[in-house]
């Protein structure tokens, strides 16, 4: 059974490219992003390794990890790394993981069934402070990640778990979000105190909290 929202992200040991690691004290109580690739010298992952380093003072201004994984060894991730930062101008400012036994691909089952090789499919795996699971996505090895996306969705993730608000359809950060419904109406002035529009009894709005 694959890996489910609310489940807490399993544990493992692993060697990165910057040294030795245990995921749950790595993760160190902060939200964090796993993201894999099927193997090291592929085209489309270079592109999205490169594109991470050049984010990752917006997933750092967000309290966000990042870190990579494939099933090539150490050794492999160096050699790539040097064409990545080559090929997209930018250095690698985060770890890779050496999965070359497969056993965290296994763990978080990320093996690509329709490959003839052990390549992992191409996940992505969002983690909050409390360790569980709060968004996955899978994406076919021919079409690029989006991370500007991936980092639309954390906006809206840790909204929902500061503020209990939700994001509506096409949601940009700076606009109007939608008040869970589990809040009373008597309590959303308290918690909102930027006011709110009541739509139906079930879609009320209110500009976004933390700005």
């Amino acid at each position: 059974m694959g890996i489910r929202l609310g489940d807490t992200a399993p544990d493992f040991t692993a060697t990165t490219t910057e040294g030795d690691l245990t995921f749950h004290d790595w993760l160190d109580n902060q939200w964090a992003v796993l993201f894999s690739h099927p193997k090291d010298f592929t085209p489309v992952c270079t592109t999205e390794l490169g594109r991470v380093a050049q984010l990752k003072d917006e997933f750092d201004s967000r309290g966000v990890k990042v870190i990579g994984l494939s099933v090539d060894p150490v050794e492999s991730h160096h050699s790539w790394i040097k064409d990545i930062e080559e090929t997209q101008n930018t250095t690698i400012n985060y770890p890779l993981i050496a999965d070359s036994d497969g056993k965290i691909a296994a763990l978080y089952d990320m093996l690509d069934p329709t490959s003839e090789d052990t390549m992992t499919a191409r996940n992505v795996f969002v983690i909050g402070p409390d360790k569980k699971v709060k968004l996955t996505i899978v994406y076919p090895a021919s079409t690029g990640r989006n991370f500007d996306e991936i980092l639309r969705i954390i906006d809206s993730l840790q909204l929902t778990a500061d503020y209990q608000v939700a994001t509506p359809v096409d949601w940009n950060h700076g606009e109007d979000c939608i008040i869970v419904p589990s809040i009373p109406d008597e309590d959303i002035p308290a918690k909102f105190p930027k006011g709110h529009q009541r739509i139906k009894s079930y879609l009320r709005t209110t500009p976004q909290p933390n700005l």
